[in-house]
């Protein structure tokens, strides 16, 4: 017996794969997620094709979206309200906020139900759990290049046909950052509530509600000019999103740039967001399942 013993031992093969327990909430370990990139490009792929299956107008809806949401707000705020828009056409103002934002709150909406939406998922097999909403993140980064080209092509149309005058800022070379902060926020606050849900399942009723909230508290459908002073306008200036969508409109149509300490703060506050989400991320994920 022992002999056979000894036999299987020594023809056993070696383990090919050993998954530890992670020592640290901070640990990032982006090492794992790069060696999980085929999953993640198979999630990201899985989420683009999939939203608008089975639709009649299938892509399309990427396009329809931005536009038929302008027009309300159009109808609206600029003929019914006669809110002004910074004397940018009010559909492409409408248009180009609403694209900022629609990156951030798809983000914040997905990532909010990652650990939820994908229990059974999570339960069969491991990988590390942060791909899921990495993963959600470049899907819509996908999403929002195609919506960018959409406000280009109405931007081009406003300059042609209607005599628009062209006032791109250098501000433009920070769109890949604008970007990156608005991933970062998403994710941070998506990841920090999905962890909070295991336990408190109301904050899926709230979040989608809060999230429409927020955006008026972000000057997405109303300019910041047309606001009084007073605690409001100091809300909405303190919202990290109010300086990227700024930044936005100033850098394709040279409208009021966000002040320093706006781009400072929204750079601070969303570091700390996004280190605060990984670390409650990665303490939840080690339990879970106990709870889900």
């Amino acid at each position: 017996m022992n002999n056979n013993a000894n036999q299987s031992d020594n023809t056993q093969e070696p383990w090919t794969l050993v998954i530890k327990p992670g020592r640290g909430a901070f640990q990032l370990r982006l090492g794992d997620i790069w060696n999980y990139r085929d999953l993640i490009l198979l999630f990201v792929r899985r989420d683009f094709v999939s939203v608008y299956k089975q639709t009649i107008l299938g892509p399309l809806w990427f396009f329809i979206q931005p536009v038929l949401a302008s027009v309300m707000y159009y109808v609206l705020f600029t003929r019914l309200a006669g809110l002004k828009t910074d004397g940018i056409p009010p559909i492409l103002f409408y248009m180009s906020g609403q694209l900022s934002w629609m990156y951030f709150s798809e983000c914040l909406l997905k990532t909010s139900n990652t650990f939820v939406a994908n229990a059974n998922l999570f339960g069969k097999v491991y990988f590390p759990r942060l791909v899921v909403p990495v993963s959600v993140v470049l899907s819509n980064m996908l999403r929002f290049g195609v919506q960018l080209l959409l406000l280009a092509a109405v931007f081009a149309y406003y300059v042609i046909f209607r005599d628009m005058e062209l006032k791109i800022t250098s501000a433009i070379l920070l769109l890949p950052f604008l970007l990156i902060f608005m991933a970062g926020l998403g994710l941070g606050a998506g990841i920090l509530i999905s962890a909070m849900t295991t336990k408190y399942r109301d904050l899926q009723f709230l979040i989608a509600f809060g999230t429409q909230l927020l955006m008026f508290t972000t000057p997405v459908v109303i300019s910041l000019a047309e606001m009084k002073e007073g605690m409001f306008k100091t809300a909405v200036m303190l919202n990290p999103m109010t300086s990227v969508v700024q930044l936005f409109r100033h850098a394709f149509f040279n409208t009021g740039a966000p002040e320093l300490w706006q781009v400072i703060y929204t750079v601070v506050f969303t570091l700390v967001l996004l280190v605060a989400g990984i670390a409650v991320f990665n303490r939840v994920e080690k339990s879970f399942m106990d709870t889900v």
